[in-house]
């Protein structure tokens, strides 16, 4: 069986794919948990584009109370 490499999602370094990488398909805990806060603060997001309807909805919606 050949070792199968990747490359790591965050810092496109070479990361080994087979169970003794516990990180995988990362290359380090580091750049695991630096996915993971990224996942967290929402910065992952598709793209949508906003149909004349959403607008619509957008303008009609009441304004937050001020504290």
């Amino acid at each position: 069986m050949a070792l199968r490499v990747v490359n790591c999602p965050h810092c496109g370094k070479p990361a080994r794919w087979d169970p003794a990488n516990r990180f995988r398909p990362f290359c380090s805990e580091r750049c695991r948990l630096i996915d993971l806060g990224a996942w967290a603060n929402e910065s992952y997001r598709i793209p949508v584009a906003q149909t004349a309807e959403d607008i619509e909805v957008d303008a009609n919606a009441p304004e937050p109370p001020l504290n």
